[in-house]
This record gives C-alpha cells, structure tokens and sequence, in this order.
C-alpha cells in the first residue's frame, strides 16, 4: 500500500494532472521545458472558486455559535466561563487535527481529504440542530467534532492555491481566498441572527450550512481535479516573466526521497526558520484577539446598550440579535477592505523594501490594538464610537491574513507546506483562540463574583476582561517587527531547498 502510494506522488511530481473528477476525460499531459504561468487556465479559476466557496462555508460554520450566543448561554444556563468554552473545545479540536491533515496533505491525496473534511463536518453541524437543553456535553462535543472536519480544509485548500499561481499572482489569489474568512464569518453572525428571529428557534441556524457544504461537495468532485500538481524544485525556479525553468535530470532532486522525509525531520527544520517561527507567534496573538472579538464582542455590545438603558435585559425566549447583524455587517465589510488593501500594499512596498510584508503586519497589529483599547474605553458612554473603533480594530486586523500566509509560502520549501500551515494552525490556535473565548469569560466570572449581582457589573467585567486584547495585539506586532530581522535570510534558504 506505502509503496502505491510512493507512486502515486512520484507520478504527481512528473505530471500535470488533468483529471476533472466526474466530469474529466482520461488523458496525460507532461509539462514542457518552459511552461507560461502569466495567464492562469480556465481549470484554475474553477478550482479557486470552489476551494474559496468551502472557505466560505467553513467561516460560517465556526460563528454561527457566537451569532446567537446570547440564545444559547439562556437556553442550556451557562455562565460566561461556561459559554466561552463552546469555542474553546471548537479550537482545540481543530487545532489539534490540523498536524494530523497537514502530515496526510503532503503525502496523499489531498481532493479526498477535503471532500471528506466537508462531508463530516457539514454532518455533524446537521446533528448538532437537534440537540435538546439536557445534553449540553454532547452539543460542545458536537462542536469539537466540527473544528476536526474544519481542520483538513484550513490546511490543504491553501497550498492548493499554491501550487497553481507563481508567486506575484499567488498573493492576489491568496487573498482573495483568504476574504471569504471574514466574510464568512460575517455571514455565520447575519446567518444565525436572522435565522433565529425569523424562525424564533435558533436550532434551525444549524440546519441551513450542511446544504451548502452539500453543495461544495458535489462543486469539489466535478470541478477540481483528482491531481494537482506540487511545486517541487522543478517547478519552482521562476522567472521575471513569469516561465518555468525545467531543471536538467541532473538537478532534479530524489522526488521519491524527499516524499519519504519524516514529520520530526520537517518539524525540526520548520523550528529552526526564525522567519517562519516568529510571523506563527505574530499569528497567534493575531488569533487571540479575533477569537475574543467573535465570540464575544456582540454579548459585549449588548451588555452597554443594557446599562446605557438603550435596550431592555433579556427576558423573552429569543433575543435581541441586532448587535450580530451589525457585528457581521462590519466583519464583513472591513474583512474585504482589509483583506484586498493588505495585499495590495504588499505587492507595491516588496518593490521598495524585500522586509515589507512583515512590517505591515507589524504596523497594522499595534493600530488595531489602540482601537480596540479606545473602543473598550468608549463603550459605556458611546455605542457609535464603538461601533466606529470596534471596525476601524477589525480593518487593521484583516489587513494580515493573505500577507501572513504568503510569508510562510515563501520562507517555507514547497514539499513542508502543509506540515507549515498545520503547525502554524496548532501554536495559534493553542495559544491564541482556543483559550481567549474561555480566558474572557474567566475573568469575567471572577470579576462578577467579587462584587454585587448587577448589570453594571455585568457590563464592566466583560470590559475589564477585553482590555487583555489590546495588550496581546501590541506583542503580535512586536513578533512581525522580529520577523522582518530574518525574513530575507529565510526566504533565500527555501529558494535553495
């Protein structure tokens, strides 16, 4: 079986994979000595499509929870420890299945790994819908169950787009990939509000995603194909115009042995690139603070406007879910500006300075953390100013998502790709929002129970829990400062690999 498998990759490594799953003629292309990659094919675009319509799907997946967290911490009783840990058990999962997909993603078939990632988790969301008030264990459990599934499409789809756009085109499509983050998450907020109201039963938000990813199933079997071509060391070696150099046999490294490196062999060479290493740690306080914010920021809001008497507390069987559609709107609105802006200040200041793509990440970490400390500071006496802070935080923020992963992409070598992201997913995810959602409501709980019962207190306990946000956001920019120090270095070491 290992040995087909070898094959299977050696062969993957020789050709150019045609195979259009269920809609594909048989047949066998062989790259040329000098293959054109300035105008990406007809398949390209579809594959992208497809891979950025499961991202979409996953987003919404991830909060559609925090969209109506208010339904849900009154119908099973939490208090906000408890609550926080909804999302808590959600990353962990995911983070912890993230090393297992990237291991498998560089040495197998990776459309059968996200058709199966989609299946399960989009059936696991279906099941979940129909869990009762006295088995809140199997509904956090159920949770976990989706972050696995959401872990095999957050780690392949992105090397994926890697391997079918050289290096200037690659960021573009990356980050248009990488808008439908926010957007998702946008819509999994709009999504779970509006189904709530509109049905007065905030189970049925779960039942509406696992027919889209039904949907992604069915576009990944017969849009995307069966083999998509990696980026070895024959393919990589572009140049300015945009071909590819096809090495002499004599140059062409072992494909066969370079398959066979282990996961601690790549481990221990992913910990020794300083560039790598430092942007996961930027990363990571990156994700600390977006974990707080989805989770808990509409609960947030709702809790000023009670104290500033703008809205009554909560009494009735469903909520007010105003706060999770302006929330999703300004997810969604800022995710796209952000997102697009950061890539294209990328792709202008590269030409300037070979070090631009960490300091913008730098610089963009240390303003979204003074507007989410002003918005904190406002919020008691100024809903709008919030709202204005809480977005201009959320802009500065998606600003990094398509540039973060483009650093990894190139200080990386391509045949470590996977195994990158997944480890990267693991340290963000373990130190930033697996625990930030469950920390918040920690403090917030201890903040409340050394003072009177009240919804003042109410209110200021979740302020006082958020400011750890802005502080966390200040040390991420910190690690994209270290990172621009070794980026350079890194980058040329993966160019010679």
């Amino acid at each position: 079986m290992q040995e087909h498998e070898d094959t299977d990759l050696l062969l993957q490594e020789e050709l150019e994979g045609q195979n259009y799953g269920a809609a594909a003629a048989d047949g066998t292309q062989f790259p040329s000595v000098s293959v054109s990659r300035n105008s990406p094919t007809k398949r390209d675009c579809l594959v992208v499509a497809v891979l950025c319509f499961g991202n979409l799907i996953n987003f919404i997946d991830w909060f559609i929870v925090p969209g109506i967290l208010l339904d849900i911490q009154k119908y099973f009783g939490l208090s906000d420890g408890e609550t926080g840990l909804l999302q808590t058990v959600f990353t962990l999962c995911y983070m912890l299945a993230a090393p297992i997909f990237g291991y498998l993603g560089d040495r197998y078939n990776r459309k059968i790994i996200l058709g199966a990632g989609i299946f399960f988790w989009s059936g696991v969301t279906l099941g979940s819908s129909f869990i009762t008030e006295s088995h809140y264990r199997i509904f956090v459990l159920s949770r976990g169950l989706v972050g696995i599934g959401s872990a095999s499409y957050s780690t392949i789809a992105p090397t994926i787009i890697a391997d079918l756009f050289e290096e200037g085109r690659r960021t573009t499509v990356l980050a248009i990939f990488y808008i439908f983050i926010p957007v998702g998450s946008g819509c999994g907020y709009i999504l779970a509000a509006g189904v709530a109201e509109s049905t007065g039963d905030w189970h049925w938000a779960f039942r509406v995603t696992p027919c889209m990813g039904g949907l992604a199933l069915l576009l990944l079997i017969l849009l995307v194909p069966h083999r998509i071509q990696r980026r070895t060391a024959a393919h990589r070696a572009l140049s300015i115009s945009g071909t590819i150099r096809r090495e002499m046999p004599d140059e062409m490294p072992d494909v066969h042995r370079a398959a066979k490196t282990t996961w601690c062999q790549d481990v221990g060479s992913l910990v020794q690139n300083c560039s790598f290493v430092c942007s996961s740690l930027g990363l990571t306080a990156m994700a600390f603070v977006t974990g707080a914010l989805g989770v808990w920021m509409p609960l947030f809001l709702y809790r000023a406007q009670v104290v500033q008497g703008i809205v009554p507390p909560c009494l009735q069987e469903t909520c007010n879910s105003s706060n999770s559609l302006i929330f999703g709107g300004i997810t969604i609105g800022t995710g796209i500006l952000g997102i697009i802006a950061g890539a294209e200040a990328a792709r202008r200041l590269r030409k300037i300075n070979n070090k631009a793509d960490p300091l913008i990440c730098a610089t963009s970490m240390f303003i979204s953390a003074l507007c989410l400390y002003i918005a904190l500071m406002v919020a008691q006496t100024s809903i709008l100013s919030t709202f204005i802070f809480i977005a201009c935080g959320e802009l500065f923020l998606s600003v990094n998502w398509a540039v973060v992963t483009d650093i990894l992409l190139y200080v990386v070598t391509p045949r470590r790709q996977s195994t990158a992201i997944a480890l990267q997913i693991l340290v963000s995810h373990l130190l930033g929002d697996a625990g930030s959602p469950y920390l918040i409501g920690i403090i917030s709980n201890a903040v409340q129970a050394r003072n009177i019962p009240s919804l003042q207190w109410s209110f200021w306990s979740m302020q006082y829990s958020f400011v750890i946000c802005a502080f966390v956001g200040v040390l991420g920019g910190g690690f994209f400062l270290l990172t621009s120090f070794y980026i350079e270095e890194d980058r040329e070491e993966a160019q010679r690999l």
